[in-house]
């Protein structure tokens, strides 16, 4: 009997050392260095920090419900209650949503780009992939109709985590935005970390996913299992356009097709037929810009924005 045990101690720790390194990795995910991201996407020519620079804007600091200040810019160049609120994805920052922002301005809006929780220059010391992000982005739309005026109408633009985010917010808070851009969602945490567990580590274990939740919900006092837009996606009244790159392999395009299908009422599907992970408007610009007019001219406005 006595020999057995050092072996199930050993088993034991190693199990422990394995769901504490997974429960950090979540928590603490590596960021990207602003500095890249900037010059990732002036190297795609997806934006211009001359030109952003040019653009008149506001910074404005936001206050979570959580005690920090996330970062935000109202970007304001035409006279219009029409905005775009960004919501950017995990391991990046406000910049990367200036490509996105762009294709709005062009299009008669104005912008409110920011930085989640942890990123950028928003405080908040773990991220959530979407949890407390969701309250956070209610704080900036609440700061957004604070400063500019009840009257503001507005879509939401997420990648990824952000729209992961957007989602949540949408279907558990709030469904107050008059349409809503979805760019590679996961459809549910779980699964998505039973993917890429196996994807990554060649484990593909409920129980060991369970034990890292338990461990999470210690840690950061939330699970797995409340961040699934899946399970809320049905009760999203306003239009909705969902986007996924075919060949995306670290989120599915099979995730995005079925948020489409549970999501009840107006709705639109564009299916890049290149790019991986969130790039659909790097590899197909043009099929991209034709998706968001047509879903903007089918469900929100036939004419152009006006003031």
């Amino acid at each position: 009997m006595k020999k057995w045990v050092p072996i199930v101690g050993g088993s034991a720790l190693a199990v422990t050392s394995l769901i504490t390194y997974f429960s950090h990795q979540m928590m603490y995910i590596k960021k990207k260095e602003e500095k890249f991201i900037l010059n990732r996407d002036q190297q795609r020519k997806l934006c211009s920090l001359t030109d952003f620079d040019a653009l008149p804007k506001e910074e404005v600091w936001v206050n979570s419900p959580f005690g920090y200040r996330i970062k935000a810019v109202f970007v304001e160049p035409h006279e219009t209650k029409w905005y775009v609120v960004f919501c950017h994805g995990v391991t990046e920052c406000k910049w990367s949503s200036i490509k996105y922002m762009n294709l709005f301005l062009q299009r008669g809006f104005n912008a409110v780009i920011y930085d989640h929780r942890r990123h950028g220059e928003s405080g908040g010391k773990t991220t959530s992939y979407g949890h407390y992000e969701k309250y956070d982005l209610q704080a900036v739309i609440h700061t957004l109709l604070r400063k500019r005026g009840p009257d503001v109408r507005f879509g939401i633009h997420g990648e990824s985590m952000g729209a992961v985010t957007m989602l949540l917010y949408a279907g558990m808070f709030e469904d107050c935005a008059q349409f809503y851009i979805a760019d590679c969602p996961f459809s549910d945490f779980e699964e998505q970390l039973l993917y890429r567990m196996k994807k990554e580590y060649k484990v593909s274990s409920r129980l060991l996913l369970s034990l890292t939740d338990r461990l999470l919900r210690l840690r950061d006092g939330y699970s797995v299992k409340d961040v699934s837009p899946r399970r809320i996606v049905d009760r999203i009244s306003a239009p909705v356009l969902f986007i996924h790159s075919e060949k995306d392999d670290y989120i599915l395009p099979s995730m995005t097709k079925e948020l489409y299908e549970r999501k009840k009422g107006p709705k639109q599907l564009f299916l890049a037929t290149d790019g991986v992970h969130a790039e659909a408007l790097f590899k197909n610009r043009e099929a991209y810009e034709q998706a968001i007019d047509q879903f903007l001219h089918t469900y929100v406005f036939s004419t152009s924005v006006e003031s």
